[in-house]
């Protein structure tokens, strides 16, 4: 039974030998737990189309992932990543992508090859599992349900559950404390800068998939404990304390 808020490979070069000590594991949900990156651009591109503006090729989009739809809309619209479209423009455009959205979350998304597998390993360990992303409530939960992972996480935590998300610690810190679980005992796994600012934040250790968004970025050069090439590898680099 699990409670949201509307109710939550190579290896880097200080990954260790021995097993990590963990109990609590969070896992991202854009580019780690789910692809979600064809849908995400489908209604990118039903935007521009609405607004009268140029598609774009899938590709760019997908690099334009990993700060949320917010972020992801602005880039959109300026084709730069630390661009800042007009105001009144983003006023209109956000929501026609979140309309375009919600009609078509789950037309290509799924999980990730060793994802299923990967959490079933992990509830037969017996670790406290959490979904933590940054991505709306509203596009959240429908997303967990619609591709069978809604039931496997004890807490759901969407980018709208607290006052502050990813890269602040706080969504980490609040999963500890739900699990009265100490931060050297949890672990994030994620694909972005995010995540590995977060975790580090908090306290708590970071595994990074090299599967995912990034922001188009090489992940290889992110500050975590360790890559992964799935989450079911994941599970042959912690154990329970």
């Amino acid at each position: 039974m699990n409670s949201s808020f509307s109710h939550l490979a190579s290896t880097s070069g200080s990954n260790s030998e021995s097993p990590l000590a963990i109990k609590v594991i969070m896992i991202d949900l854009d580019g780690t737990l789910l692809d979600t990156a064809e849908d995400l651009a489908l209604a990118a591109n039903l935007m521009l189309k609405e607004l009268g503006m140029s598609e774009l090729p899938t590709s760019t989009i997908r690099s334009y992932i990993g700060k949320g739809i917010h972020k992801l809309v602005q880039r959109t619209l300026t084709g730069q990543l630390d661009g800042e479209p007009d105001a009144a423009l983003f006023a209109k455009a956000l929501p026609i992508y979140e309309h375009h959205y919600a009609n078509n979350l789950s037309v290509h998304t799924r999980p990730y090859p060793g994802v299923l597998e990967g959490i079933q390993a992990m509830q037969k360990i017996g670790f406290k599992l959490a979904c933590i992303t940054n991505k709306a409530e509203a596009f959240t939960l429908p997303l967990l349900r619609s591709t069978g992972l809604y039931d496997k996480f004890e807490i759901i935590l969407s980018g709208d559950s607290l006052p502050k998300k990813k890269p602040d610690p706080m969504p980490l810190t609040h999963i500890c404390q739900y699990f009265q679980t100490a931060p050297q005992q949890a672990l994030l796994i994620g694909d972005s800068l995010n995540d590995a600012i977060a975790a580090r934040a908090a306290g708590c250790h970071v595994f990074c998939v090299p599967y995912g968004y990034n922001e188009g970025r090489n992940v290889y050069e992110l500050d975590c404990d360790a890559i992964v090439e799935s989450l079911l590898e994941a599970t042959h680099r912690i154990a329970l304390p």
